[in-house]
């Protein structure tokens, strides 16, 4: 009976310095550069909440803002940061994507206009030019937000400034421009000394949505990685919470090229907008939202909200 317990128990030692179990590698494709609207992702991983739940996670941001949807579609990579309204687009043509996570849970994008200039209203638009980036989906913002004041789309000049945003409001090139987030913009804008009169889409006319949410192929749903991802982000957003100067450290650590007073702004002002429950889904949010798409015309159809955005079991 000796020997065999003294075997057991050398056995057990034996199992227990053996190698550790490989940790499952997870792919996640960003939806730009890597900023402060990332912060759980960084933190997860600073602060080993993704090793905790045995997995390797390579973030990457890409080369075009527009590929990474494009590629988890294709089952290059298993997630994919993205938008709630361009997820609704995207199922809308038949992408088998699904939204099984949210990582910023308010909008960003909002109307901004000098603070010292003529537009004190959304009304005082009318015959002003207002810039913008993307076709399609900011126009829809805008005239949202205009027939809340009695104004159309037709009310005002369009003006494709790409990107520059608020280079085009400080010049005098536009009077205003959709599109601005409102924890980039308006801090870029105040630094230089030209600060913003900034008006939130949600608050004129525009259903609440989801600015970035985590996405994944219908066939993927059942992965365990990905509860296991969620788990280990809602972690690092209770973290970001509870240590703010910690975590601002960890997420610069590395990273001096955004340790700079625009990126401590916006990590200020993202800070409350982190999703706190990340895999919850409010499903009758994702309802009005997808109404709104229809009545702007970004959408012909109606699709069930279960056919593109899942709370994980």
């Amino acid at each position: 009976m000796f020997i065999r317990t003294v075997a057991l128990l050398l056995a057990l030692v034996m199992l227990g310095t053996g190698p550790a179990r490989a940790a499952d590698k997870l792919t996640v494709l960003l939806d730009w550069f890597v900023n402060p609207d990332h912060g759980p992702l960084i933190i997860a991983e600073e602060k080993g909440f993704f090793a905790a739940e045995d997995l390797e996670v390579e973030l990457i941001a890409p080369a075009d803002p527009n590929d990474p949807p494009k590629l988890v579609a294709a089952k290059k990579a298993e997630i994919a940061v993205s938008y709630q309204p361009q997820l609704h687009i995207q199922a809308a043509e038949g992408l088998p994507l699904v939204r099984f996570g949210t990582l910023v849970a308010t909008p960003l994008n909002t109307l901004v206009a000098l603070e010292s200039g003529p537009i004190k209203s959304i009304a005082d638009l009318k015959g002003r030019k207002v810039g913008f980036s993307v076709g399609g989906f900011e126009d829809a913002l805008l005239g949202a937000m205009l027939k809340k004041h009695g104004l159309s789309l037709s009310d005002v000049e369009l003006v494709n400034v790409n990107f520059s945003l608020s280079p085009s409001i400080i010049s005098g090139q536009v009077d205003a421009v959709i599109g601005a987030f409102r924890n980039f913009e308006l801090n870029q804008m105040d630094i230089v000394g030209q600060p913003g009169r900034a008006f939130f889409v949600e608050e004129e006319g525009v259903p609440p949505y989801d600015e970035l949410i985590y996405i994944a192929h219908r066939d993927a749903l059942g992965d365990p990685r990905l509860k296991k991802f969620l788990s280990a982000v809602e972690r690092a957003t209770q973290y970001l919470v509870n240590h703010p100067s910690e975590a601002w450290a960890a997420f610069i650590n590395g990273r001096k090229e955004l340790d700079d007073e625009l990126n401590k702004r916006a990590w200020r002002d993202t800070l409350p907008r982190f999703a706190l429950r990340p895999a919850a889904l409010d499903t009758g949010r994702y309802e009005r939202f997808a109404a709104f798409m229809r009545e702007s015309g970004l959408i012909n159809k109606s699709m069930g909200v279960g056919t593109y955005a899942t709370e994980l079991k």
